[in-house]
């Protein structure tokens, strides 16, 4: 496994000494993303640290400029750059972060997680976040979207991303409990770039609903589990057996009209309707054509 290889050193945002968490960010051409990321972890008693796949715009500059540690390594999928930073990345922490560069913690996260790393729980492992996802500059607070958990801090030693090609999830070994506040995921910043996004993500997800479950380190579909279990019970024993090319109509009727997505405005039409049902619709072409490819 190659070594990662440092620009600089560290940022740590602390009072001093062992810093309470290590945040990885993943990051490929995030120059537009990346400032806002680290401005949210202001304040946060932490080390940074951005693991790269080969960015050629203002990333790398903005990382140095704030003297937050660089490290290249290139890209399989997301679970293997996170597994593989986790375990390779040197830290003083005892805890571990996981963002992307188009999330932000709250204020209010960063308190509580301070105030949390103080003295954690010596019987808890992990924590959830609550994501609140933010679209064309709009909250989407309906359609089932919000509250989302996240499972995402937690001990490195405790826990993995579970080896999907897309909707990947962390699994920790223990206890765990939700947090009170938000992060925030900014969508995208435009209508092109989420769909350029979702056609490389429609392709993964068809090849992953293809290839058997074969990691003992995969989320367990539980209706009455978790938050995330529960999640993937609905996405895999329920959606995952309703007819291809029906199932994405009838998930945008549950979501913009049973679940009231019609409240999030303008906004929440576009974003309901590419989320639940375009991209899903593509997905099941693309699962369709393959299997008519190897039949």
């Amino acid at each position: 496994m190659p070594q990662p290889t440092a620009d600089v050193e560290p940022e740590v945002i602390s009072n001093g000494g062992k810093p309470a968490v290590l945040v990885i960010v993943l990051t490929l051409n995030e120059e537009a993303n990346l400032p806002g990321c680290l401005d949210s972890l202001a304040g946060l008693d932490c080390e940074i640290t951005i693991v790269d796949s080969g960015s050629n715009d203002g990333t790398l500059e903005i990382a140095r400029e704030r003297d937050v540690r660089v490290v290249q390594h290139p890209f399989e999928n997301y679970s293997a750059q996170r597994n593989w930073a986790q375990k390779s990345l040197p830290t003083r922490a005892n805890w571990v972060l996981h963002l992307d560069a188009d999330e932000r913690l709250t204020p209010e996260l960063v308190k509580e997680i301070n105030t949390l790393l103080q003295g954690p729980p010596t019987n808890v492992d992990g924590y959830l976040l609550r994501k609140r996802t933010i679209f064309m500059g709009r909250w989407m607070r309906h359609g089932g979207h919000y509250p989302s958990f996240h499972l995402r801090l937690f001990r490195p030693e405790k826990g993995c991303c579970e080896d999907r090609l897309y909707d990947q999830h962390f699994v920790v070994t223990g206890r765990i409990q939700a947090l009170r506040n938000d992060y925030l995921d900014i969508v995208a910043s435009d209508i092109t770039t989420w769909s350029a996004r979702h056609l490389r993500w429609a392709r993964l997800e068809a090849e992953e609903a293809l290839r058997p479950e074969t990691s003992a380190s995969h989320v367990k579909s539980d209706l009455f589990g978790s938050p995330i279990e529960r999640k993937r019970w609905l996405r895999n024993d329920l959606y995952g057996r309703a007819p291809l090319l029906v199932r994405p109509f009838l998930y945008w009727t549950y979501r913009y009209m049973l679940r009231l997505g019609f409240l999030d405005g303008v906004e929440g039409m576009i974003f309901h309707f590419l989320q639940a049902c375009w991209f899903r619709f593509v997905t099941d072409c693309l699962i369709l054509e393959r299997r008519l490819k190897n039949s």
